[in-house]
Parts: structure tokens; C-alpha cells; sequence
């Protein structure tokens, strides 16, 4: 790959990495560094990349990276240590939006992942299949149970009060 083949490739998929990443961690500055870290990994392996292969492997690299800075900084914390105010609204609100945030914040990473790649990014199975290292089975089922989940979280009367 050469620089401008690279200037190019991150022109084009650096807008919807960087989208990809928030809308997992929640964290602009932490999103930053990782699509960053990402572009860097990039420009290490760009004469090892295919240019056809770049968006594939710039996703996959995120998705990888987003993982290792979550499982890092992933905390156990005491159940004391809960709040219960911050799990329980004693006013009416019904902003969907927000509800369906909440909604995807409440599923599992593998599955948040997949949901956000699938649903917000648009990609196929297989495409989601080769970022994430599943299979494309383990991608379907992931996907079939985030939006069951989903489902039975938005229809349910506590989460739209």
C-alpha cells in the first residue's frame, strides 16, 4: 500500500471508525486514542495491507483494540458500592432514543459489538464475521440474542416509564 493509497483509506473510513468506537465506550477522549492506536497499527502493517482489505482490517484492529482497553479497565466493584438512584427514574421520560441507548448499553459486549456493526454500520454477516474473529454462526446467534434481548427490554413497561 502506498502513502497515498493510505492518506486515502484513512480519509474515507476514519469518520465511521471513530463512530464505531464511541458508540462502544462512551468515552470521546478514550475513542480518540483508539481509533488513533489504530491508525498507527495501519500504518505499521500498510505494506502487509491490501487496499481492498483496508476497511476489514482498520475495523477489525478498532474492534481488537476496543477490547484489550476494556478488558483492562474493566472494574469489579462491591455491591454496596451500587446506587440504587442511578438504576431507577422516579419521573416520567420518554425519549425513545435514549431508552434504546440504555437499552444497548444493558447487552453484552460480543453482542453490542455485532448489534452496532450490524444494525448502525451496516455490514453483513460475514463482513462482521472477519472484524470480530467469530464465526458467521456466533455472529447470527449474538445478533438473534442482542435483539431478542432488545425486543423484551423496549417493550417492557419499567423501561419506557
Amino acid at each position: 500500500m502506498t502513502i497515498s493509497e493510505y492518506n486515502k483509506s484513512v480519509e474515507k473510513y476514519s469518520d465511521n471508525l471513530y463512530r464505531f468506537v464511541l458508540k462502544n465506550i462512551k468515552d470521546i477522549d478514550k475513542a480518540k486514542d483508539i481509533v488513533q492506536d489504530t491508525f498507527l497499527k495501519f500504518w505499521e502493517k500498510r505494506e502487509n495491507v491490501d487496499v481492498s482489505k483496508s476497511k476489514s482490517y482498520l475495523f477489525t484492529t478498532a474492534y481488537h483494540t476496543l477490547i484489550d482497553v476494556v478488558r483492562r479497565e474493566k472494574k469489579q466493584g462491591s455491591f454496596n458500592d451500587v446506587k440504587e438512584e442511578n438504576y431507577s427514574t422516579q419521573t416520567e421520560y420518554s425519549d425513545l432514543q435514549e431508552i434504546l441507548h440504555q437499552a444497548i448499553e444493558q447487552l453484552p459486549e460480543d453482542q453490542k459489538a455485532v448489534i452496532l456493526l450490524r444494525d448502525y454500520e451496516g455490514y453483513a454477516y460475514d463482513e462482521i464475521a472477519e472484524i470480530t474473529g467469530m464465526t458467521v454462526s456466533q455472529v447470527k446467534v449474538y445478533i438473534f440474542r442482542g435483539r431478542k434481548f432488545l425486543k423484551n427490554y423496549l417493550v417492557s413497561v419499567e423501561a419506557v416509564i
